[in-house]
Order: C-alpha cells, then sequence, then structure tokens
C-alpha cells in the first residue's frame, strides 16, 4: 500500500467503498483485468490470497481474489464472465465506479518459504490469487538470503493455449530465476510445449517440496494436494485457496461454511491437513 495513502474502515462493515476504473486489460475473450483506485480513502493494507468483496452498482457482489497491485497502490481485480454480477464487473470501461469491501480471508504463508524448495501449481484461473505470491517468492529468490525459497516451481495449466494469462509475468518469473512449467489439455497446431494436467506435471516431476500453494478448480487442486503428499511434501505445507458461497465476508451469514470453517474467515487459504477429510468425497 502506498504509504501516502489513508486507509479506511467504514462504521457499516457491510458498506462498500467507491472504486474508480483507471485501466483495463483483457486476457482472454472473457476474462478481464480491472485496475481500480479508490475514490477518497483507502482500503486497509492486504496480503497475496486475501479478497475483496466487489460490488456492481444496482447489480449485485461477488468475491474475488486480489490479482495485483498497480501503480499508486492500485488494487487489481481479474475477473471472468460468468454471470449478471461478474459480467457487469469486466464490463466496466475507464471511469466506472465499483464498490469494494475489504480485504478479507486468510494470505499465502509466503514467508514460510525461506530455505524451502517452493512449488506454485495454478489451474486455469487460479494463476490470478497466487500471482502477488509468486512475485513477492520471485522478488525474494533474486534477494537471496535466509528467506529465499532454495528453489521456485511454477506449474500453470489451462484448458487450452487460448485461456493462458499473464503471459508477461509467465516470462518474467521465468527470467527471475523461477522454473516455470506450462501446461494445457487440448493443443492447438502452434503448441510446442507440455501437454496434460498440473497433476501429470507433478508426477512426472516426481519430487517432494518444502511448500506448495495451489489454485485452481476444486477437483484440480485436491487432486494437485493428493499428489503432492504422495510425493513427500508434508500435509501441513500444502495451501489451497478453497470458494464456497461468499455472502457477507465476515463471518456473520454462515453461507460459505465448509465443515467447522467458515471460509471468508478462515480461509480462502487453507492448509490440507485442515480440509482433506472434507474435500475426500472426491477421490471415490
Amino acid at each position: 500500500m502506498n504509504g501516502s495513502c489513508a486507509c479506511h474502515q467504514p462504521a457499516d462493515p457491510m458498506a462498500p467503498v467507491p472504486h474508480q476504473v483507471v485501466a483495463v486489460r483483457h486476457q482472454t475473450d472473457d476474462v478481464v483485468t480491472l485496475d481500480l483506485t479508490p475514490v477518497g480513502a483507502a482500503l486497509s493494507a492486504l496480503s497475496p490470497g486475501q479478497f475483496v468483496m466487489a460490488w456492481a452498482p444496482g447489480v449485485g457482489e461477488i468475491p474475488i481474489s486480489v490479482s495485483g497491485r498497480g501503480e499508486g497502490g492500485a488494487i487489481e481485480l481479474t475477473v471472468r464472465s460468468v454471470g449478471q454480477v461478474s459480467a457487469a464487473i469486466t464490463g466496466c470501461g475507464e471511469g466506472d465506479v465499483v464498490g469494494l469491501r475489504g480485504p478479507y480471508g486468510t494470505a499465502w504463508p509466503v514467508a514460510t518459504a525461506g530455505g524451502r524448495h517452493t512449488v506454485v501449481v495454478a489451474g486455469g484461473l487460479g494463476l490470478a490469487p497466487l500471482r502477488m505470491a509468486i512475485d513477492q517468492l520471485v522478488d525474494a529468490l533474486g534477494a537471496g538470503g535466509a528467506g529465499a525459497p532454495s528453489r521456485l516451481t511454477v506449474v500453470i495449466g489451462a484448458r487450452d493455449p487460448s485461456q493462458l494469462t499473464f503471459l508477461a509475468d509467465v516470462e518474467r518469473w521465468q527470467s527471475s530465476g523461477a522454473h516455470v512449467h506450462t501446461t494445457v489439455d487440448r493443443p492447438d497446431d502452434t503448441w510446442t510445449a507440455s501437454v496434460g494436467n498440473t497433476t501429470m506435471a507433478l508426477e512426472q516431476s516426481g519430487e517432494a517440496h518444502g511448500l506448495a500453494l495451489v489454485c485452481g478448480p476444486e477437483r484440480m487442486m485436491t487432486s494437485a494436494a493428493r499428489t503432492l503428499v504422495g510425493l513427500g511434501t508434508p500435509p501441513d505445507r500444502v495451501h489451497l485457496s478453497l470458494e464456497r458461497n461468499m455472502h457477507c465476508g465476515i463471518a456473520h451469514c454462515g453461507r460459505c461454511q465448509l465443515g467447522p470453517l467458515l471460509l471468508c474467515r478462515d480461509g480462502a487459504v487453507v492448509g490440507w491437513n485442515q480440509v482433506a477429510h472434507l474435500l475426500e468425497v472426491y477421490g471415490r
């Protein structure tokens, strides 16, 4: 957060803070990244992996993980158009205003990567909630010292090449010392890299890791987590970002409950050791 920017939490925790769209970048045909700056005071400082509740005036509100910080402390949200609210948000242009509440939830444990071979596994749009964490890990890798991972591997999967996002970032991470493995399920005639899903890539590497951050479709995360643990990664070192029907963001309504967890408060980032027994149905 820009040190000169005042922070603000409204008296009503459900009241959105107006933010103006200052830039729009199209990632794919239906995925857009918006840069948003506060109209007045800013939200509190946020950490990689946290989310905000984004409100499209007159339409509704949805949870969106923050994908980055732009110039002047702008909040970057990367959104796929899949429903009325997300369509309204992705349809915004420069100058339009949306409301944001937050930040909410837990963060990726980037600070625990020191000295560990760290792997980041992203499926589809799951790269967006991981983007800030990867940036921090790459920066730590370049700086060296006790806080740096011993190695950094980033595994990115997509349905097909047209669904790959943040291509410039991927090139930057690779050139900055991270090993980036990109794979697609359905290649086209131009694709020359790996074919398959992220779990297959992990199995082919055959490596245990000291820390794993995983985000994507839930079945993909469950499969990747089981594979990582099977290869020797400790279950409490495998972290996933889980979503449920988040509505309030402040652990009052209970709509995002998963077993004993309220994911708007206890997640979205959780340890595999916390949720493996809750997600085991996908293994049947």
